[in-house]
């Protein structure tokens, strides 16, 4: 007779292991404490927390200010274009597009503000010499200019604009050129897109050396305080010789020596100061 033997169960199964989760903090929590990473990207549709984004920075005039009052005092948001170096050409190119449609875009309700990493007297000479109508934010320490994506390391500054209305959310962030910012902003506020106009330089040196420190700053190798504590002072302007002066007496000094010579060649002569030859004496027989 043949013995069956039983045959042994197999082992349970073993579960298998949890998966690691993948997931990582949405872009938008990470974004609304006000301690964004400098590189960090904002993307349109974000709503970030106003207060304390960015923290502090002031105006030309030397007023400290936030991003949420700045966005507190807008009627329906604020928009901040980005700039490396005032008074460069491709900077003042933007300012003066901003400006010459500053009408037209605020009449949106929206707030306009130029902002950059240059001292309050440099922004303050910039906003006077192109007679710009806005107020120019000073961001020494990048703090603005890193959370809302325009920092370029090590301690440049990216030309491009940032929308956000009053609720937080972020309607543009963006990087661009002159007019490219400006159109951004037509399209997003609403305003119809008009002919370019001829944008007045005056005063802004449109060389290759304006356009070199530019480059410089936007690609973040150097700053633009260190731009400007690089800059020699102006020279002095020599004022013109009076007159009534010693210079109008030296430049009148040769004619007067020139004609005291001609006055005595026409005396040796016989020829009378009056310009009329003397009749000749005649000889006696």
């Amino acid at each position: 007779m043949v013995e069956l033997r039983k045959r042994k169960e197999a082992p349970a199964a073993q579960p298998p292991p949890p998966k690691k989760s993948n997931s990582v903090k949405s872009s938008t929590s990470s974004k609304t404490n006000g301690s964004v990473s400098v590189n960090a990207k904002l993307a349109v549709g974000d709503v970030i927390t106003l207060e304390g984004f960015g923290g502090e920075i002031e105006t030309q005039d030397g007023e400290k200010t936030t991003l949420k009052e700045l966005v507190d005092k807008s009627e329906k948001g604020v928009v901040i274009f980005t700039y490396p170096k005032a008074s460069t050409p491709g900077c003042t190119t933007q300012a003066c597009l901003f400006r010459d449609s500053y009408s037209p875009l605020t009449a949106t309700g929206f707030a306009i503000y130029g902002l950059s990493s240059d001292s309050p007297k440099s922004n303050t000479t910039f906003k006077t010499k192109q007679n710009l109508p806005y107020t120019l934010l000073c961001d020494p320490a990048a703090s603005l200019i890193g959370v809302i994506g325009m920092k370029k390391p090590p301690k440049g500054t990216t030309r491009g604009v940032f929308i956000v209305d009053k609720e937080g959310k972020v309607l543009a962030a963006e990087a661009g050129g002159p007019a490219a910012t400006v159109e951004v902003v037509k399209k997003i506020v609403g305003v119809e897109a008009a002919a370019p106009a001829d944008v007045p330089m005056e005063g802004v040196s449109t060389g290759v050396e304006g356009s070199e420190v530019e480059k410089e700053v936007e690609e973040g190798k150097t700053s633009a305080q260190e731009v400007e504590q690089a800059q020699p002072p102006a020279p002095a302007v020599e004022e013109p010789a009076s007159s009534n002066g010693a210079g109008a007496r030296e430049s009148t000094a040769p004619a007067e020596v020139a004609a005291q010579v001609a006055d005595t060649a026409k005396k040796l002569d016989g020829t009378p100061a009056g310009g009329t030859p003397a009749a000749a004496t005649p000889t006696p027989a």
